[in-house]
Formats: C-alpha cells, sequence, structure tokens
C-alpha cells in the first residue's frame, strides 16, 4: 500500500516527514530500528547500517557497514545516496544528525522514553514507507504483550535495583531512560532516584549495595558475563542482602519490534529471581 503524499508523521523531535515516494534508499544508524524495519519488510530498502547492527542475522549480511554508532562514516553514507538516515538521541552524537541533514533529505530522529513509545515507531515507520499492514499486526502484538506484562507484575513487590551498563568507569541509568521505565514495568526501581545525567557515572559500587535489592549487570554496551557476576558476588559485603544477575541488554533497552518479546522476558527474569530468593 503506497501512502498518500498529503499525509505527515512527525519524529520524536517533532520534525515532520511526508509519505516517502519509491524506490526509498534507507541508512538506519540505530541497532534496534534496523530490526524493526526488516519485520516492516523494508529490508530491500536498506542500504547502510552499523556494525552493530546485527539482527536478523541474514538479512542485515547484504547491507553495507558505514562505522559504528558513534563513529559513523559520513562520505561513506555520501557516496550510497539515501533517501532516508534514521537516527536516534541517545545512540548517535549530535554532529551525525547535523552532518546527514547536509544530504540526505529526510533524516528521522528517535527518542522513545517509555514501552509505548513503540507505538509511536511502528506507526511512523510504517506511515512513512507505505507499511500500515504490518505496522498495525506489531501494535497488536506489542498491546497483547504490554498488558499481559502489566497483569503479571501486579501482585509482585516493588524492588530497587542497579542497572550497570559500564565499567571502568561503573554507568548506569537515570530514571528518565527507555530502560529505566521498561524495568519499572516489572516492579523494578532503577537508583540513582534522581540523577543530573541520563546515563550517570559512579564512584563507588560499595556505597550502592546498602541501597539496592538486585545489581543487574546488563550484556550491553558493555558486555557483562558470568566472570563479572563472580567478581561482584565476592565483593559483596557478608552482611549485605543485595543480590545480583546477569540481565539481556537487548532483551532490556531494545525498542521496536523486539520489546514485544522483550517485555515479556523481564517479567520472566523478574519471577525466576523471586524464586531465587
Amino acid at each position: 500500500m503506497r501512502p498518500s503524499p498529503s499525509i505527515h508523521w512527525s519524529d520524536d523531535l517533532g520534525n515532520s516527514h511526508p509519505a516517502a515516494v519509491p524506490p526509498y534508499r534507507i541508512v538506519c544508524l540505530v541497532p534496534s530500528i534496523t530490526e524493526l524495519l526488516f519485520d516492516l519488510g523494508l529490508g530491500e530498502n536498506l542500504v547502510g547500517r552499523t556494525g552493530f547492527c546485527i539482527h536478523p542475522a541474514p538479512g542485515v549480511k547484504r547491507v553495507p557497514k558505514v562505522g559504528g554508532t558513534k563513529d559513523v562514516d559520513i562520505e561513506k553514507i555520501r557516496k550510497l545516496q539515501p533517501t532516508h538516515a534514521v537516527v536516534n538521541v541517545d545512540e548517535n552524537p549530535k554532529w551525525v544528525a547535523q552532518a546527514l541533514e547536509e544530504f540526505v533529505p529526510h533524516v528521522i530522529v528517535t527518542h522513545p522514553l517509555d514501552p509505548t513509545g513503540n507505538l509511536k515507531l511502528y506507526r511512523l515507520f510504517g506511515g512513512v514507507f507505505g507499511r500500515q499492514k504490518q505496522a498495525g499486526a506489531l501494535e497488536a502484538q506489542f498491546l497483547e504483550a504490554y498488558q499481559a506484562v502489566i497483569r503479571g507484575a501486579e501482585t509482585l513487590p516493588r524492588q530497587r535495583v542497579l542497572y550497570l551498563i559500564w565499567q571502568n568507569p561503573w554507568m548506569t541509568i537515570s530514571r528518565d531512560t527507555y530502560i529505566s521505565r521498561n524495568l519499572a514495568l516489572v516492579g523494578w526501581d532503577t537508583m540513582p532516584a534522581e540523577a543530573a545525567a541520563r546515563y550517570p557515572e559512579l564512584p563507588s559500587l560499595s556505597e550502592c549495595f546498602d541501597e539496592v535489592d538486585w545489581v543487574l549487570l546488563s550484556s550491553e554496551p558493555y558486555s557483562f558475563r558470568e566472570k563479572h557476576l563472580a567478581e561482584l558476588s565476592q565483593a559483596l559485603p557478608a552482611r549485605s542482602s543485595c543480590r545480583i544477575a546477569l540481565v539481556d541488554g537487548e532483551m532490556a533497552s531494545w525498542y521496536g519490534s523486539r520489546a514485544i518479546q522483550g517485555l515479556p522476558y523481564l517479567l520472566r527474569l523478574r519471577h525466576s529471581l523471586e524464586q531465587q530468593e
């Protein structure tokens, strides 16, 4: 279904985007949205991606890489002659979007801050690229998963968690983030309760252990693994009631179509950790 040229859709910065006119050439610098574009049936229209855009594996292999999410090769993108570029406020530096605006006709800026922001993503990309049917199917699946998670978390006691995304320095998330609001949906309130930065550095982990019930080690952007869990577990004070667990960072932080799997995953994880206590 070809979108009507008279209709416009707004991205997360309020920029208005008209219906795209085929053929579209899309460069996506946001891993989770690259996956979403494939799920909307736009894989053949992708002409550039980052090295972190790894899903779906069979599909992305044919799409040229244009650097990472932070160190984008602008000249390589220029040669690809995209009609559209997709960026994200958290994933990509502001200079990248500004550089792309000089030669890409349509730069779509994304910045979902809570689970329901996925609905806008489906409608935005489904609308601009004439994939309303596919977007509607994703919306229905998301709403079913979202409502099931809300019901499933109703009886869970609220807990305080420290969600770690980096070490050297230790870094966590503020409550003004998509990840934090995902975790809040299953009864996990991230600490600190207030922070000046959206991704604050922690001067010391030892001071945090007494303030939280769980320390969650994310598999991305830092690749926390079993060895890190063991090391931190040994560092816990003997008196501490804090526990440490690994969490799949893609499931916790990726929006788009991945959220349909991600929210139920977080609920399952919460239930499984409840059984360990």
